[in-house]
């Protein structure tokens, strides 16, 4: 099957239950809207998010966690509409950038074949509070993964040419769109879907906290402050990269506002 003919399929590369939602959950839904087959590739286990107070941490109690936040995640993606979620299970808090990861998802690439990926930014932000900011080091590091996937590995046959043998051919991601990115370059307008983000964070319960209609109205304050700049209602702002085909527009920022 060419480029030109195969289906409308994206796909999310995240390191934890929770990051689609949050960082782009309004364009998944609006994506799913429109007719494209998303589906999700979450790459640890998750079992790392368990309470912060917590005084004995073993296999038993991570693996209880990793089974609750992949069931908090599989309930957000029905919200949304996302197609499927594959769990990789690398451990929560763990994650590298290493040759096995790359391999796993280049295999994802080659099959299911998604022509625009959202994935991490495998680069820090700076962003003055840890928590807001781009630090967490399996964020970075499965950015860099899927990006390396991408590029060259997805689509150059002499790289991890066993996957041939599995059946698994060469196949060229188009779009990437990198969230948390220092260089934010394009938004996706959500207004319309900004209430299904908010609804499949709602199912993060453990990570959402007991106050979630709070964290719900700081959600709708932010997007509504990115889409701003752009002269949209809400947004969530990329850093969208091109990887071959035709370039589709960057829109341009709203001009600013005279006195």
């Amino acid at each position: 099957m060419s480029e030109q003919t195969q289906p409308n399929v994206a796909m999310v590369v995240m390191a934890h239950p929770d990051d689609a939602e949050f960082g782009a959950g309004g364009t998944v839904a609006r994506w799913v809207k429109e007719g494209w087959e998303v589906y999700y590739v979450i790459v640890s286990d998750g079992a790392s998010g368990g309470p912060d107070d917590a005084t004995e941490v073993g296999p038993e109690q991570r693996l209880v966690w990793a089974g609750i936040r992949q069931q908090e995640q599989l309930a957000a993606a029905r919200v949304l509409g996302v197609k499927e979620v594959i769990f990789l299970n690398y451990p929560d808090g763990m994650v590298t950038p290493s040759l096995e990861l790359r391999r796993e998802l280049v295999r994802c690439y080659r099959r299911y074949k998604p022509l625009r990926l959202i994935c991490q930014s495998p680069e820090r932000n700076w962003f003055p509070q840890m928590f807001l900011g781009r630090y967490h080091p399996d964020h970075l590091a499965a950015g860099q993964a899927a990006l390396a996937a991408v590029y060259p590995a997805s689509q150059n046959p002499w790289d991890f040419p066993e996957l041939l043998q599995e059946g698994f051919l060469p196949h060229r991601v188009l779009e990437v769109y990198i969230t948390g990115s220092p260089n934010p370059n394009f938004p996706v307008d959500i207004s319309e879907t900004v209430d299904l983000k908010i609804e499949a964070l709602k199912a993060h319960t453990t990570q959402t906290g007991p106050d979630f209609e709070g964290m719900g109205e700081r959600i709708r304050k932010n997007v509504a402050q990115m889409g701003e700049k752009y002269n949209l209602a809400a947004a969530e702002v990329f850093h969208r990269v091109e990887n071959g085909g035709l370039p589709a527009p960057v829109p341009a920022p709203a001009p600013e506002k005279s006195n």
